[in-house]
């Protein structure tokens, strides 16, 4: 499988990913929805599910793509640890700021509610949650993981992480 996934990623990176992402929100969703809020298959809100789907493939999995190369090229000093450090820090001060004010405003637009709302509501607790978890999830992947795999550990961790967010964005 993991042979398989590389051949891919090799002919098409931004398409595999983006894919890749697009299953791992959905399953987030859906563990969000029968794991958590244990909605049962009958009451599963679909619609959220490929709401889910639909953010990840298409915003979440190639900005986090091509973020990982401008990171890749751009922050680098002498000391690897120091380079680990900057992207870390650029990680979590740029992308993952931006990208839950986006991922709460989408969520709220493609819902009909209203995104000043959900963000007033839910940005602080996710950013406050995101920094409890990715900084050190992308320590690791920054110094251990190789840049074309770096999307899928975080795609990875982020079956957990997705829960979280749909949970959140859900919640009343």
């Amino acid at each position: 499988m993991l042979r398989w996934y590389q051949a891919k990623l090799a002919k098409r990176p931004l398409l595999t990913q983006a894919v890749t992402t697009a299953v791992l929100f959905g399953a987030g969703d859906t563990l969000a929805q029968q794991a958590v809020e244990r909605k049962g298959f009958r009451n599963h809100d679909v619609t959220r599910t490929g709401r889910m789907v639909l953010y990840g493939g298409c915003i979440f999995g190639p900005a986090a793509t091509k973020w990982y190369q401008i990171l890749q090229k751009r922050i680098n000093f002498q000391s690897h640890n120091l380079t680990i450090a900057a992207r870390v820090a650029a990680d979590q001060l740029i992308f993952s700021t931006c990208n839950l004010a986006l991922f709460l405003s989408s969520m709220s637009f493609l819902e009909g509610s209203d995104p000043k709302k959900k963000l007033e509501k839910n940005y602080w607790p996710g950013l406050k949650a995101n920094w409890a978890l990715w900084p050190a999830v992308q320590a690791v992947n920054f110094k251990l993981v190789p840049l074309e795999h770096r999307v899928l550990v975080v795609n990875i961790v982020s079956l957990g992480w997705n829960c979280f967010l749909s949970w959140l964005n859900s919640s009343k």
